[in-house]
Formats: C-alpha cells, sequence, structure tokens
C-alpha cells in the first residue's frame, strides 16, 4: 500500500538527512524517481520548483507535495492524495523532532565539549557536501533542456548564471524567484 511505503520511505529520509532540506534534496529524488518510481524525473523538478517558490521549508514542502504527487500517480482520489501529502510531511519531520528535543538536552550538558565541537566541525563539513550534491543532481535535462543552442537550453543557462550572480551579491531569494518566474512567462507563455 503506497500510504505504509511513503511512511517508511520518509521516516527514513528525515531520520538520515543532515543540513536541511536542500540537504534531503538527493535523497528524497533518488527514493521517488528511482527506488520507487512514483515520480518521473520532470514531476520531481516540477515539485521541487514549487516547493521553493511556496512559504515554509523546501524539504517539507517537497515530501507534502511529492506525497500528494505519488498517491494521485498511484490512482487515488484527490481527497485520498491528501492524506499522503499528511503522511510523507508527518513521517519527514516525527524522527528529526524526537531528535531535536534529545540533542537540545545533550548539547546543553556538553556545551564547551571538545571531542563534541570536533565532531561538530566535520559534520559541517558533511552538510555542505550534501547541499552541493542536491545541487549537482539537478542539473538535468528536466533543469535545463538539452544541451547545445537550444533557446530552452542557452535561456536556462542565462537564468541559472544570472540567479547565481545576483546571489551571491545578496540580492533577495524572493526577487530573484520573482524575477525568474516573470522571464519563464515572458519567454514560454508567448
Amino acid at each position: 500500500m503506497v500510504f505504509i511505503e511513503l511512511f517508511w520511505t520518509f521516516l527514513k529520509i528525515g531520520l538520515f538527512t543532515f543540513g536541511g532540506g536542500y540537504a534531503m534534496i538527493a535523497l528524497i529524488q533518488n527514493e521517488v524517481t528511482v527506488n520507487h518510481r512514483w515520480l518521473t524525473p520532470q514531476e520531481f523538478t516540477d515539485i521541487l520548483a514549487v516547493s521553493q517558490m511556496t512559504p515554509g521549508p523546501v524539504g517539507i514542502n517537497t515530501a507534502t507535495y511529492t506525497g500528494y504527487t505519488a498517491v494521485m500517480n498511484a490512482g487515488y482520489e484527490p481527497w485520498q492524495a491528501v492524506v499522503g501529502a499528511l503522511v510523507a510531511s508527518g513521517a519527514v519531520i516525527l524522527l528529526p523532532v524526537a531528535l531535536m528535543v534529545v540533542a537540545v538536552v545533550f548539547l546543553r550538558r556538553m556545551s564547551g565539549n571538545k571531542d563534541l565541537e570536533n565532531v561538530l566541525k566535520v559534520l559541517r563539513k558533511v552538510v555542505v557536501g550534501l547541499i552541493a550534491a542536491a545541487a549537482l543532481q539537478l542539473l538535468t535535462v528536466e533543469s535545463f533542456g538539452e544541451p547545445g543552442w537550444s533557446m530552452q537550453f542557452v535561456l536556462s543557462v542565462i537564468v541559472f548564471g544570472a540567479v547565481f550572480f545576483l546571489s551571491m551579491k545578496k540580492v533577495s531569494p524572493i526577487l530573484l524567484i520573482l524575477a525568474s518566474g516573470v522571464v519563464g512567462l515572458v519567454v514560454y507563455g508567448l
């Protein structure tokens, strides 16, 4: 049954993801497009784009939309897809919330411990690697189009470069998302 599989999959994702939502994207993508084949790579790319544009943490948003879409793709009714969204969202946060409560108590007691500080230094580097892996997995044909001189590919590379450059200059991410949406509307809507 898809609901049990969703719960178990997102429970594991929530437990083994360190570094927040962007670090969890690579795990979610692998689970839902490769292992379970609930979504196509194009559907996942679309879900990720919507998840980044909507309020809230990107990892939970992605789990929510993925749960909904997976249940709809399995042939269930829309109200059951809402249950799938709730199952995926609840599962992805269940263990991290419990572990955070334990971690807060532990970190308060171990404050100033050199061994703990050394472990945290290494974990910071792991988180950067997970976020980089998620970014690299999004460099796909579904996101950029076929490499070459096609309009979609050239526009994708230009928008990517511009957003990357402007984000390094501390331009508001909200403004960048809105501007990118306007570019997409103008280019593809006409």
